[in-house]
């Protein structure tokens, strides 16, 4: 059995989707576990880049089975597109499996998603208004509605004509709008229904034969650690749980079929939207990451707030998911730098604190205990073996894992798969 989850530890971008999609090779089945179409994975083969929302990175493999969770929200009309784009560029889907579990996004989530967060007015969240956070809502309020549902007419109709009373109640009264019409909604979605029906199945049925088979599953999470629902710096976190234990919950599977977890870690620290970032760079240093980096949205196209690699999130994540390795990502990113940072410690009116803040408040106050190193300040894009890097960008890879208490399993040192270093086989 050999069932591996790989997560981010930090606010998400940290490159999950060139892990995935190299240690896809090995893999039998590739699943996304939760989130929706908020988050994106950028994955460059031979030159070429795609930008996947929905479908598990292993869809660039020929014969993976690769499988949308439950714990996904899905907006139909992203996901048929996203399907149809990779048909063009010859690309076979049919090894895709959705969970008939996973609840649909509507277009009134979308709607409410964006209204909502206007009116938070100097309170926003940062949401990507893609109607993410209203779907988990109906979810959790068992108000939702699943691909199960979208596949059967009668109770479709049923749920979305329900459903459409309360929304519109709500989008005329509350904000001025003027809501949704019964039938040209269902017309819509029952066009999607067709598209997608040959997909839908039992995934968690699909998922527990496949370990019990000895077959190699690989885990994907989106966003990240500190994104996360509970553990992450609330209320600035998405709807979903992209911490390991999420995979369980998100697919379907008991905790002890997972036989290892991954981090992956980008060699610095950026974070999209609001919320404190201890390690933020509001400087020339920040700009030049940010341009090296093109720290820039996958979906949004927002540009991202970049900082100094952050041990004690890293540290914090891999307590909350008992990561086993990590993989660090975008190394080649501080070639040009002449000096490096770590922030190793956080202090609080004078003292040491020895977890991570649940307070925002107190997060946005501490400050950062800093260790820094030297710059190798050569192009290290072109090496392939980690004994070749230079002293110090070893030097400084090595610390970050020896105050996180983290083995290194991974180093990549650019986009391709070939600038992938593998310290430690994973599919064993």
């Amino acid at each position: 059995m050999s069932a591996i989850v790989v997560i981010g530890t930090q606010w998400g971008d940290e490159g999950k989707g060139k892990i995935v999609d190299y240690l896809a090779e090995k893999a039998d089945v590739v699943v996304r576990y939760q989130g929706g179409n908020n988050a994106g994975h950028t994955v460059v083969v031979d030159g070429n880049e795609f930008k996947l929302q929905l479908l598990p990175s292993g869809i660039l493999y020929r014969n993976k089975r690769c499988v949308i969770g439950n714990g996904v929200v899905v907006d139909p009309a992203v996901l048929i597109t996203e399907i149809e784009r990779m048909v063009e560029k010859g690309i076979d889907p049919s090894g895709l499996r959705i969970s008939n579990r996973a609840h649909v996004i509507m277009p009134y989530h979308r709607l409410l998603d964006a209204v909502e967060e206007e009116y938070r007015g100097d309170f926003k969240i940062g949401t990507t208004k893609r109607g993410i956070g209203p779907c988990y809502m109906d979810k959790n309020a068992r108000s939702g509605i699943r691909m199960v549902d979208l596949l059967d007419e009668e109770e479709f109709s049923a749920k979305l004509e329900r459903n459409l009373e309360a929304k519109n109640h709500l989008l005329r009264a509350v904000y001025n709008e003027a809501g949704f019409d019964f039938e040209a909604v269902k017309a819509e979605y029952l066009g999607y229904a067709e598209k997608l029906r040959p997909y839908v199945t039992d995934t968690s049925t699909v998922l527990n034969q496949a370990i019990d088979a000895g077959q190699k599953v690989l885990f994907e999470g989106a966003q990240a650690t500190l994104l996360d629902l509970d553990h992450g710096t609330y209320p600035y976190v998405t709807s979903s749980h992209p911490i390991a234990g999420g995979a369980c919950i998100g697919a379907g599977i008991g905790p002890s079929k997972i036989s290892k977890v991954i981090g992956v870690v980008k060699a610095y620290t950026t974070r999209v939207g609001e919320g404190p970032f201890p390690t933020e760079l509001l400087d020339a240093t920040g700009d030049e990451i940010r341009t090296q980096g093109r720290e820039f949205g996958t979906v949004t196209g927002r540009p991202r707030r970049c900082g100094w690699l952050d041990a004690c999130v890293v540290r914090y994540a891999g307590n909350l998911s008992s990561i086993d390795y990590m993989a660090i990502t975008r190394l080649d990113i501080l070639d040009k730098l002449k000096t490096l940072k770590i922030c190793v410690g956080y202090q609080y009116k004078g003292r040491q604190l020895n977890e991570f803040p649940a307070s925002l408040k107190v997060l946005s106050e501490v400050e950062p205990v800093y260790e820094e190193f030297e710059g190798w300040q050569t192009d290290i894009s072109g090496i392939r073996s980690y004994a070749d890097l230079p002293a110090n960008a070893r030097r400084y890879v090595e610390r970050l894992s020896e105050v996180t208490g983290i083995k290194i399993g991974i180093v990549s040192v650019g986009p391709g798969r070939d600038q992938t270093m593998i310290l430690h086989e994973m599919f064993q």
